[in-house]
């Protein structure tokens, strides 16, 4: 007689981890991953690692998913390593090499052309990339052997930290806005350098306000329990918290949640001077607990507009 083996119940979990992605991972393949291992109904990331990349991949679980998209506008952090003198096609260690030259640099020539890269500069996103032409991923085009015109972007170099050089290999420090191609600066500062280069390795340190020293990796993972795994998750608020917050009596929660605007100045109640986006608690009187409402804009006239709900919160 044959044994029926039945099906794991998912779990209803919300809450953010903070994966710690390895090399050859895309970032897809590593979050159905610990999806399985939480056992969740509901999963998504914040915006992919490249395979050849590890370190910070925040995870969103159940109620986060809503917010996962804050985290694309975030600034973020990398520590990279740039080979000097060789050129490969996709700008990183994954494609082919397609060219070599001289390398001889100094530390000081290094240095003066980093200054270059600082600050809002123009960037011409990668053939090998997701971005999309008339429906088509560009790096579909690549891989058929067509270039295509591709318009320099904006993006800003917030902090360009020289870390060591030994050639032919340069480590950098990089904190930059979103859109930005880490492989693209790389390879632009081989240019400028004269001697062409392409990343040896990536490593993401930051998103937003998340560190990677908070990470766990998958191999951590899978020696857990169930009940460590869960306490690894940090609350739903984690995505948000470069958000100003304003706080809500139980009446006006109740409100908030049926999606009403809500005129802060008239009800008394205290909020940010900032307009924008904001995260909104409900606060238990008897025992002070808050608990996360959702996000909202804070509008003219100390208005309160609902955005989106965290639906366990009714």
């Amino acid at each position: 007689m044959n044994q029926v083996i039945k099906k794991k119940t998912r779990l209803n979990i919300n809450g953010v981890l903070l994966l710690d992605k390895p090399v050859g991972w895309s970032s897809n393949d590593a979050l159905i991953k610990a999806k399985r291992l939480l056992n969740a109904v509901k999963a998504g990331h914040t915006g992919t690692l490249d395979p050849f990349a590890t370190g910070l991949l925040p995870l969103c679980f159940g109620e986060a998913t809503k917010f996962s998209a804050d985290l694309l506008d975030a600034d973020k952090t990398y520590q990279t390593v740039v080979h000097l003198g060789v050129i490969s096609n996709t700008g990183d260690t994954e494609g082919e090499l397609v060219q070599t030259c001289e390398v001889n640099v100094t530390e000081a020539q290094i240095r003066a052309v980093l200054e270059q890269f600082k600050g809002d500069i123009l960037q011409v996103p990668p053939m090998y990339s997701a971005l999309k032409r008339d429906g088509k991923p560009l790096y579909e085009y690549a891989r058929e052997g067509v270039t295509l015109e591709r318009e320099a972007r904006p993006v800003t170099i917030h902090q360009l930290e020289f870390v060591k050089y030994e050639a032919p290999f340069l480590t950098l420090n990089v904190c930059c806005s979103k859109g930005t191609y880490i492989r693209v600066l790389g390879e632009d500062i081989g240019k400028a350098l004269g001697c062409g280069a392409h990343l040896n390795a990536l490593r993401r340190t930051q998103v937003g306000h998340l560190r990677l020293e908070n990470t766990v990796t998958l191999d951590q993972l899978i020696a857990m329990s169930e009940e460590q795994r869960n306490s690894l998750l940090a609350p739903v608020d984690a995505l948000l918290s470069s958000f100003p917050e304003v706080v809500l009596n139980e009446e006006l929660s109740r409100r908030f949640l049926q999606g009403q605007r809500i005129s802060l100045a008239k009800e008394g109640m205290t909020h940010p001077s900032q307009l924008g986006r904001v995260r909104v608690y409900r606060i238990d009187n008897e025992s002070s607990s808050r608990q996360l409402l959702g996000s909202a804009q804070l509008q003219e006239f100390s208005v309160l507009a609902p955005e989106r709900l965290i639906s366990t919160a009714h």
